[in-house]
């Protein structure tokens, strides 16, 4: 009679515990001899790109079945093209992954036509890291801060891939606020593109992440030599890596800056904290999805990962995909006069 209590005793595990070993048996199922393709919106040797060549070395292994993992790039637009890929023409089988742009959710919050996605129906799997901005300049051109830049006769001219790009809000953002004038020039096909285009004396600076500045090359021989200046970043505060670059927030109290043109800024500015995000096809039955945040939140864990990115000076810090899902629904949501803001100010 004991021994039947205690079988009996069970069985509310066992009811629990059946449904999440169906679905990982099913997942392992699916995923068993099957290639996971990560679609990311840059060219290859962008800063975006080694990220997902970093995880998509180590994915497999914690996903059920162990399928391969390929990266797929698809550079164009600042992610645009990518992103309408993933969201419109990849099935939605669990089998498709996109790393966009960080600040990808611009391109939705002022309505451009291209832009034929919706974000809040991805599902988000996490970020692999958060980053600010670094706005850096040619040393030669004697711009040291953006005072500098806005007493300047002649606007220095910053290059990037498109008008989400963080040279081209960073511009566009100190125009509106403090009346910085910068040139964008877009169309670079990646980083790497718009830098060369620094080196060369094509452009004079480029806005891109804190962690893709330090410890690599070019950078590394520019700072021996005192190539270039680091004039501005987007946190809220100073990274001591650049300690002489003010942060966006202290050049709007400087100039005063308040109200709408504040909240404007904001919002364009908060790409740093979806940093690396991955995202998967909007319809992906349920027990993938799962199955996909939890392999990306223990591949981050992975020890030859982890030793890998700190040879490669990446800063891993992951951020759940259910915290990114309230963020970008959040971001979008921002009152008429500051999306008009936006808009005007990017040019929409």
């Amino acid at each position: 009679m004991q021994l039947l209590l205690a079988s009996i005793s069970w069985l509310p595990m066992v009811a629990l515990c059946l449904p999440l070993m169906l679905a990982e048996a099913q997942s392992e199922s699916f995923y068993k001899g099957k290639t996971l393709r990560f679609v990311v919106g840059s060219a290859p040797a962008n800063f975006y790109d080694s990220w997902a060549r970093l995880i998509a070395r180590y994915w497999g292994k914690y996903i059920p079945g162990n399928p391969n993992v390929i990266v797929h790039n698809m550079p164009g637009a600042g992610s645009i093209s990518a992103t309408n890929f993933v969201y419109g023409v990849a099935k939605p089988d669990g089998l498709s992954v996109l790393l966009p742009n960080n600040s990808i959710y611009i391109e939705q919050l002022v309505g451009r036509s291209e832009a034929r996605f919706d974000l809040r129906k991805f599902h988000w799997l996490g970020s692999a890291s958060q980053d600010s901005i670094i706005l850096y300049m040619r040393a030669d051109t004697g711009l040291r801060t953006v005072a500098d830049i806005v007493k300047a006769k002649q606007p220095p001219s910053c290059g990037g891939s498109g008008t989400t790009s963080s040279d081209y809000i960073i511009a566009r953002i100190l125009e509106l606020t403090v009346g910085a004038k910068i040139n964008s020039v877009s169309g670079y096909q990646g980083g790497s593109d718009a830098d060369l285009a620094v080196e060369k004396g094509e452009i004079a600076c480029r806005a891109h992440t804190l962690a893709s500045h330090f410890g690599r090359e070019p950078f590394n021989g520019w700072h021996k030599k005192g190539f270039d200046f680091h004039v501005l970043q987007s946190g809220r505060k100073r990274d001591p890596r650049a300690a002489e670059a003010q942060t966006v927030y202290e050049v709007m109290d400087e100039f005063k800056v308040a109200g709408a043109k504040r909240r404007v800024a904001q919002a364009l500015l908060s790409g740093g904290e979806f940093g690396r995000p991955v995202l998967v096809t909007p319809g992906t039955p349920a027990e993938r999805v799962k199955v996909l945040r939890d392999s990306f939140r223990n591949v981050l864990k992975d020890a030859e990962l982890l030793t890998e990115a700190k040879r490669a000076r990446m800063d891993v810090e992951y951020t759940a995909g259910e915290e990114l899902e309230t963020l970008v629904r959040e971001v979008l949501n921002q009152p008429a006069e500051v999306v008009e803001q936006a808009k005007k100010i990017l040019g929409s």
